[in-house]
């Protein structure tokens, strides 16, 4: 399955902030386009990210169809009140696997994060609502550089013992490539039995779709990728786009991959959503068509 993370990742590092309107109108799209998993909002300080404020309007205006799940980004208990007030279906909560790029995205170290992890994730399933993790900077991280795959593989142990019905495994700043994805894959399941897998790719250096399909042989259930390829991460320097919605769907068609999502109509909203913000869209399959 695919996450369609373009209306909270994909939009957090753009200059043009859009409306709440322009926010609905694009998960509008996406789940016409057949996405049944979409990362809508984050609730995080808007002083921090302006880009994603108005969660709150977004939620109240998305379309509520069935098979349909809208999941919001969490960081803290304030985070995690205010998804619960507006009914979102699935929390996520990112905990970053350094700590300097904890430091600057959350205010504190990775060890502060987990914690505040196992209290977020016992609130959360009290309310009944399924909370999972995503690790971010797993491969590599901008200030330390390579992240040690030993300690991603026991955040993800803390993931799965505090009950998340996911484990996250996020390229942030896109330095991965296969065999990486293939070792850390058997880490993660072997810390984390029986929790599924998703992964988040960034095309920094042109390998997220190879690492895709990659962790899609290695037993991947869900793949996050953002229409249009944009995305990246305000708190990352040179941090580039999420692999593309379209051109992911081009290669898992492709390979024989049933998604239930069209590929045309998800480049369609690749190209929508450039328009709004007022750039070309990374995505290649809106160029180079889908044959």
């Amino acid at each position: 399955m695919i996450l369609e993370v373009g209306p909270r990742d994909g939009l957090q590092n753009e200059d043009r902030v859009l409306s709440p309107e322009d926010k609905i109108a694009f998960i509008t799209r996406c789940v016409d386009a057949g996405a049944r998993r979409v990362e809508a909002v984050s609730f995080v300080d808007p002083r921090r990210v302006p880009q994603m404020a108005g969660a709150e309007e977004v939620m109240a205006g998305v379309p509520r169809r069935e098979g349909v799940s809208y999941s919001g980004l969490v960081l803290n208990r304030r985070g995690l009140d205010r998804a619960l007030e507006v009914g979102v279906d699935e929390i996520n909560v990112a905990v970053p696997a350094s700590d300097t790029f904890c430091a600057r995205n959350q205010g504190c170290t990775t060890s502060d994060m987990l914690d505040a992890w196992d209290d977020i994730a016992a609130a959360a399933t009290d309310a009944g609502v399924p909370i999972g993790m995503t690790i971010a900077t797993a491969f590599g991280c901008p200030f330390e550089g390579d992240t040690p795959p030993a300690r991603v593989a026991e955040i993800a142990r803390r993931a799965a013992d505090a009950g998340a019905f996911e484990v996250g495994l996020a390229d942030t700043i896109g330095v991965g490539v296969p065999a990486e994805v293939r070792d850390l894959s058997r880490r993660t399941r072997e810390a984390a039995p029986g929790t599924p897998l998703r992964f988040h790719f960034h095309n920094t250096r042109n390998t997220g779709y190879a690492n895709a399909l990659t962790a899609l042989d290695e037993g991947a259930v869900t793949l996050d990728a953002s229409a249009g390829g944009f995305g990246g991460c305000p708190f990352a320097p040179a941090a580039t786009g999420n692999i593309a919605t379209e051109d992911l769907l081009y290669a898992l068609h492709r390979t024989g991959v049933e998604t239930g999502v069209d590929l045309e109509r998800m480049a369609e909203t690749g190209t929508w959503l450039a328009g709004l913000l007022g750039r070309p869209a990374p995505a290649l399959l809106g160029r180079a068509g889908a044959f």
